[in-house]
């Protein structure tokens, strides 16, 4: 046991000083600071824009302007408008200079029309909010030929109330679904880097070993089976580790932005109805889709001898992966549907799928026991054959690059 521990402080410590590991550690941290605060960074940039928001206007009928001003104070736009005394010409070459950013003309007696004129298309905030008060001033004025009363008026615009109910058990309502889909798919998001990132991590560090050599010295002393374990629960640890300083860091970003869970975009994504079963089973599928890829990954890396051979090897456990974040990210807008509930029984697919289910449906509690079995089941029997073929991998050297080198690996592995 005592090499078990060497051999798991080993492999914990070289990838925890990796520049690559903390270059990225940092890198996700301080995203989180920056989306946490980018409301108030862009809003320091963009003050002084919003408080200077004068447009010129070329009223072709001279009675627009006013009634238009009117319609964005009711807006609380900050656009001011300003009739000008010059032409649309001499607008265009004010515009073309710098000398201004837009200007607006508006034309038309029975039916109002505008031309938006800026030297580029970027300003589309500043032209839909113009946009929308041309409608309102439109609007204002048929009903007025119409003879149309304000409760008339609110009557022919009032929207269609339908509220949607869902018969089906396991279906939640349209404001629970709506809540969670923001953060079930983060976390999915989340589950879908980890299972590729960290195994990708084991197989090149089992490489590694092999192309310097150290592995002969290594399993001269330590049986490759202890060796693929705990190189398997180093790596596990420490990214594990990572997970909660994100977690930690988060927090702390949304606490230094000055906000709560409950506005902005932290209640489109749902943070403000967070059932602790969530975090609960996407820290249980983290763990679980973790160990089902490292033993295939450690598995797959015992059988090159250079690191360059490693991607080539591993590109059919990356196929897996991506299959299962193609159904568990198209199945978001359709949890219930059948091949999304097939899916989540299959072990390769299961990580990002059943947490899905678990995150959208209210299941019965039976489906993700299940699932969670299964998986481990899977992780035992991978386990199992993992270390038949790791035992003979790592004493394999030479080009190796293709998945029929598992039964050469296994028949060394009895002969060792």
């Amino acid at each position: 046991m005592y090499s078990f521990w060497i051999i798991f402080k080993q492999a914990f410590k070289t990838k925890a000083m990796t520049k690559s590991f903390m270059i990225t550690t940092l890198v996700v941290v301080a995203s989180f600071f920056l989306l946490a605060n980018l409301p108030s960074i862009i809003e320091s940039f963009d003050g002084d824009d919003n408080s200077q928001q004068t447009i010129q206007v070329v009223d072709g009928t001279g009675q627009y302007t006013e009634a238009l001003q009117a319609q964005l104070d009711q807006q609380d736009s900050a656009i001011q408008l300003e009739a000008s005394a010059l032409s649309e010409e001499q607008l265009r070459t004010d515009v073309e200079a710098g000398e201004m950013d837009a200007f607006l003309v508006i034309e038309g007696d029975d039916e109002i029309t505008a031309r938006y004129i800026a030297e580029s298309a970027t300003e589309s905030a500043q032209a839909a909010e113009l946009e929308n008060a041309l409608q309102s001033l439109q609007t204002a004025r048929v009903a007025e030929q119409l003879e149309l009363e304000a409760t008339e008026l609110a009557q022919l615009f009032a929207p269609v109330e339908m509220e949607r109910e869902a018969l089906a058990e396991s279906s939640k309502s349209q404001e629970e679904l709506s809540q969670a889909r923001g953060l079930v798919y983060i976390l999915i998001m989340v589950i879908y880097i980890a299972v590729i990132y960290y195994p990708n991590m084991i197989a090149m560090e089992v490489a590694n070993e092999k192309s310097s050599r150290v592995m002969e010295i290594l399993i001269s002393s330590v049986s490759p089976v202890k060796h693929m374990f705990a190189k398997i629960a180093g790596i596990g640890s420490l990214g594990i580790l990572q997970m909660m300083i994100f977690a930690l860091a988060g927090y702390l970003a949304i606490q230094s932005s000055g906000s709560d869970l409950t506005e902005g975009v932290f209640s489109v994504m749902g943070f403000s109805e967070v059932k602790f079963s969530t975090f609960f089973y996407a820290i249980l599928f983290f763990l679980l889709g973790y160990f089902l890829y490292a033993v295939l990954a450690a598995l797959l890396g015992s059988l090159v001898s250079r690191t360059e051979d490693v991607q080539q090897l591993m590109l059919p456990m990356m196929i897996l992966i991506i299959i299962a974040s193609f159904i568990a990210f198209s199945g978001i807008s359709m949890p219930e549907a059948g091949y999304v509930t097939v899916a989540s029984y299959i072990p390769f697919f299961a990580p990002l799928v059943m947490f899905l289910r678990v995150g959208l449906l209210d299941i019965p509690l039976w489906e993700p026991l299940l699932s969670i079995a299964i998986m481990l089941l899977t992780i035992g029997i991978l386990g199992w054959f993992g270390a038949r073929v790791y035992r003979g991998g790592v004493l394999m050297y030479g080009s190796s690059q293709s998945l029929k080198d598992i039964r050469r690996a296994i028949k060394l592995g009895n002969e060792k």
